[in-house]
């Protein structure tokens, strides 16, 4: 079976010493040899004067799903911690696991030049902190 290499981002504004720790159990359970960069508060982008924080964080880690696969399982682990559409229209983002690179592909190419995607991604590999 083939393993891929992949990058998952994840990021939370709402009680994130619950969630960051809960979505990285779950990712525990469908990916191997993850590595976390240290978390990272940033403001939102959507709004710039908004006081609320979010901490984000990347995954390096390996897998066996594809890129549709995998990026269905992340959709459901946010459902399953319980995000929905009435809290992203809020600006309430409990747990955001986005799927950045797979395999060599990037995607949410956008978010490749926001500033703490940089910074994360300049973290050392030596840096990351193993799950």
């Amino acid at each position: 079976m083939e393993c891929y290499d992949v990058i998952v981002s994840l990021a939370s504004n709402d009680q994130q010493d619950k969630n960051l720790p809960e979505a990285r159990e779950r990712l525990g359970q469908i990916l191997s040899d993850i590595r976390y960069t240290k978390e990272l508060q940033t403001k939102p982008f959507s709004d710039p004067h908004s006081t609320k924080l979010y901490v984000n964080q990347l995954a390096y880690a390996k897998t066996t799903l594809s890129a549709g696969q995998l990026n269905e399982v992340l959709k459901d682990i946010e459902k399953q911690l319980g995000r929905t559409p009435e809290q992203k229209r809020l600006g309430i983002v409990c747990i955001d696991l986005d799927l950045m690179e797979h395999d060599g592909t990037r995607y949410h190419l956008t978010d490749w030049e926001r500033p703490y995607i940089k910074q994360l991604i300049g973290q050392a590999s030596d840096e990351c902190q193993y799950q």
